[in-house]
């Protein structure tokens, strides 16, 4: 069992910047691959951004690469979404997730994800 938290959500205009945080617990070395999603309101969720744990090798939704960047400690146990040049439509709830079975490393790629944590809001306004 992995258990994944998230924190850092907030309000921000638009252009500005915000990090989200997420910690995770538990059975971590099993972990290959951790992600972040988000859902707006009355829209499915989305990938943003993956890592793979091994190589920290990243992939980025269209929508926001060159903006946003994700990363982790070299724990393994804190991974974080700086979000830069925040735009309106990027106002959803953000979940942290984290796979730990095969297969594919892809924020398209929901479904793999095994472990989700509980969402922080982020809100940009214009």
């Amino acid at each position: 069992q992995v258990q994944l938290v998230e924190s850092g959500g907030g309000s921000v205009q638009a252009g500005g910047s915000l990090r989200v945080t997420c910690v995770a617990s538990g059975s971590i070395g099993s972990v290959n691959c951790m992600a972040w999603f988000r859902q707006a309101l009355g829209k499915e969720r989305e990938g943003v951004a993956i890592i793979t744990t091994a190589g920290d090798t990243t992939h980025y939704a269209d929508s926001v690469k060159g903006r946003f960047t994700i990363s982790q400690d070299k724990t393994k146990t804190t991974l974080y979404l700086q979000m830069n040049s925040l735009k309106p439509e990027d106002t959803a709830m953000y979940y942290c997730a984290a796979k730990v079975r095969g297969g594919t490393c892809s924020p398209a790629s929901e479904g793999a994800f095994d472990y989700w944590g509980q969402g922080t809001q982020v809100t940009v306004s214009s």
